[in-house]
């Protein structure tokens, strides 16, 4: 007999594999929350940065135009809420200042021409909606990591809206028509609720300093993208409120970042979904709240005037959250996160 004996390998027991299992399963019950923290942790850190380049990219404007881009340009004779009729919006306007000068010299005639027919003082233009042929483009500047709907284009309007997180601020007091122009409604607690970025107008940046101030004045707030098609919220080059602007976001039932009241965001063809953060009434465009999916944090991220970037509370009062997007309502509150 050889004195080379080949052992017996005894297996495992049902038992024992039972336990494995379950030991497997508590290590990666353990393990999924905090690979889900870390994941979150760095799309705010990327939306963040997003931010400082649209907040970058605003300024760099302003260095060019002596003002901040307009929420949206609006020709001579066309609603602040007709969709087929608007011009480009504050988005489409910064892109040589985001390095997308290439896509925007793509239709940077039919911008011209539309600028020209927003400007009451010239009597040239016309409503050129060519410039609409960049609207499918999916830029990641403007879609923040966490936000979980962003790849449902919206269909509306010439249909094929590439989406977007991120909106000017039209001011807190009053709708996206009582906004234009810069005009100040007092639309809450009996203060001036001005925007920073309005239909056809763009506070300048000395203005704002001598005004509520560039540190206590929100320029760009977080939005959430519709939870289908035809829900146009969050989407970059589509200029109305919810879609690229918040407007009337801290008055009557649109009351604080991410809030859950029903009909909150005022916005053609919507849906109410108050129990996901993203109620909606779907009458017409006139409010559109901040919104976010950075849910571990319960917050909004906004850039502000002076181009830092802070994370807001949903817990902030709507009394607070309306002084920190007026730009004029004479209450310089400094945000502490």
């Amino acid at each position: 007999m050889s004195r080379f004996m080949l052992r017996k390998l005894k297996g495992f027991t049902l038992i024992e594999l039972l336990v494995v299992i379950a030991i497997i399963a508590i290590l990666i019950a353990l393990l999924v929350p905090a690979v889900q923290k870390v994941r979150e942790a760095a799309a705010r850190t990327q939306c963040t940065n997003n931010f400082k380049q649209l907040g970058l990219a605003c300024q760099s404007y302003h260095d060019t135009y002596k003002k901040l881009p307009p929420s949206v340009l609006i020709g001579r004779g066309i609603g602040n809420s007709d969709e087929n009729n608007m011009g480009p919006n504050w988005a489409v306007l910064i892109l040589p200042y985001i390095e997308q000068a290439p896509l925007y010299n793509q239709v940077s005639a039919s911008i011209a021409n539309y600028q020209n027919f927003a400007n009451p003082s010239v009597t040239t233009g016309s409503n050129d909606q060519n410039w609409r042929a960049i609207r499918t483009n999916v830029l990641a500047v403007y879609r923040c990591p966490s936000e979980s709907s962003g790849d449902i284009l919206g269909n509306r309007s010439s249909g094929n809206w590439a989406r977007g997180n991120y909106g000017a601020n039209s001011g807190p007091g009053g709708d996206h028509n009582g906004t234009a122009n810069g005009a100040s409604p007092s639309g809450g607690y009996g203060k001036p609720g001005g925007g920073v970025m309005c239909v056809n107008w763009g506070v300048t940046l000395p203005a704002l300093s001598n005004q509520d101030g560039t540190s206590n004045t929100i320029m760009i707030n977080h939005l959430r993208v519709g939870p289908a098609a035809n829900d146009m919220r969050g989407s970059w080059a589509f200029g109305l409120p919810g879609a690229s602007t918040t407007a009337a976001h801290a008055v009557g039932d649109c009351y604080t970042p991410n809030d859950t009241g029903c009909c909150s965001d005022d916005v053609s063809g919507c849906n109410d979904v108050p129990g996901d953060r993203m109620g909606c009434w779907n009458g017409g465009f006139g409010q559109g709240q901040a919104r976010s999916e950075h849910n571990s944090k319960g917050i909004v991220i906004a850039c502000y005037g002076d181009g830092s970037v802070r994370n807001i509370q949903n817990s902030v009062t709507q009394d607070v959250w309306y002084y920190m997007n007026s730009r004029n309502d004479g209450v310089s509150y400094t945000y502490n996160q």
